[in-house]
């Protein structure tokens, strides 16, 4: 038997598959595989922290301090899932006829990163009902068990409009009426929550004069009620969006940190095929 040329990978066998340079069933065992994975993980994750959120003053982790390590976990459970799943599709794939390693590095690169592609589609198509079901059900638990179950038509603009009507428990209300003001004094303010919305002077003024004649109080302190309102509702708007930013920053790096992780174990899983790795 001759020996076999340095610079050239030997092969199981000459038919078609060998001589494909894409090996589609190993890449998609790989991204079959990291997607389960990444399921698993986000519902570990999702009941770990429930465990150290707490609605106690200085006990568990804060808003922030959530923040930060849920998108830490993020970018671990993209590394973990996606070199899983690369080292699939390189530990997978056929051997090439002919290949120069450095060629064989390079389709090893390419089959890990089609990998993680792969189960990033997959991800989003099919699994994120999945993933948004264990989200939704960690974000309510931790909802509940701070601000107890809401009712129909609860949510921060009602309650910015329970702190206009608020006055003495002890003077009666009509539900009907009361509701009716609740709903009126809802449109009023909808445009003043708006980021570049302003209420006009004459809304603004009928707004304090609703909440003066409900709640008794003068029409000053009404009108202070007013602004104070449209204060808290655009600071919560602001939080918002720096949330939603905050977390698609953290979404964009565990994604490129996937795909770089699948590159490198899926080289490791090609040469671990070939029989090539201790000498790489």
């Amino acid at each position: 038997m001759s020996a076999i040329p340095s610079g050239v990978v030997a092969v199981d066998s000459d038919g078609p598959a060998a001589r494909s340079a894409v090996s589609w069933p190993a890449i998609l065992a790989g991204g079959v595989a990291a997607g389960a994975l990444s399921l698993i993980l986000l519902a570990f994750g999702a009941g770990i922290g429930l465990t150290v959120v707490s609605p106690w003053p200085d006990s568990g982790l804060g808003g922030t301090g959530f923040g930060i390590a849920a998108g830490i976990y993020l970018v671990i459970v993209a590394i973990m899932s996606s070199a899983v799943g690369g080292y699939l599709a390189g530990r997978l794939r056929v051997r090439w006829t002919g290949a120069h390693p450095d060629e064989v590095f390079f389709r090893d690169t390419a089959h890990g990163l089609l990998s993680w592609a792969f189960a990033t589609v997959l991800g989003a198509a099919l699994l994120s009902g999945a993933a948004t079901h264990i989200a939704a059900g960690a974000a309510g638990g931790a909802t509940q068990a701070v601000a107890g179950a809401g009712e129909s038509g609860s949510g921060p603009a009602q309650t910015i409009v329970d702190g206009l009507l608020r006055s003495d428990p002890a003077v009666p209300r009509n539900p009907e009426q009361m509701a009716a003001t609740r709903a009126e004094l809802s449109r009023l303010l909808a445009p003043a929550f708006g980021r570049d919305e302003t209420m006009a002077a004459p809304e603004r003024t009928y707004a304090a004069q609703i909440v003066a004649a409900r709640t008794g109080i003068s029409l000053p302190d009404a009108e202070q009620r007013i602004n104070l309102a449209i204060l808290q509702a655009r600071t919560a708007a602001d939080d918002a969006r720096k949330a939603g930013i905050a977390f698609s920053l953290w979404l964009a790096a565990s994604l490129l940190a996937g795909a770089f992780a699948a590159s490198l174990a899926a080289i490791e899983g090609g040469g671990l095929r070939d029989g090539t790795w201790k000498r790489a």
